[in-house]
């Protein structure tokens, strides 16, 4: 079945780099859009970015563009997240996700804090 396991959120300083993993299994990764998400307490959950199966084509959300890179290793089935510049307004929890035929698959989200 699929799996999506994330890992690398924390507690992190405004200004500072996390990056963020997410291990995915069950289904042909390669082939397969991955996206992350966030939601924060009280608020809807948001996509951030978002990675063709080739690695070729990405998209971010406005309020991360430049400061987040999404890319993924098809031969470790893994995509990242690295984000820097981190803000307090980032943090949440951070969900992986793919759309494999006939539904959504999410993994357990990772917290990420930014605070001094």
């Amino acid at each position: 079945q699929v799996q999506l396991v994330e890992s690398g959120g924390g507690l992190v300083q405004p200004g500072g780099s996390l990056r963020l993993s997410c291990a995915a299994s069950g289904f042909p990764f390669s082939t397969f859009r991955m996206n992350w998400y966030r939601q924060a307490p009280g608020k809807e959950r948001e996509l951030v970015a978002g990675i063709n199966g080739v690695g070729s084509t990405t998209n971010y959300a406005d309020s991360v563009k430049g400061r987040f890179t999404i890319s993924r290793h098809n031969a470790k089935n893994t995509v990242y997240l690295e984000m820097n510049s981190l803000k307090p307004e980032d943090t949440a929890v951070y969900y992986c996700n793919t759309y494999y035929g006939p539904r959504d698959y999410w993994g357990q989200g990772t917290q990420v804090t930014v605070s001094s």
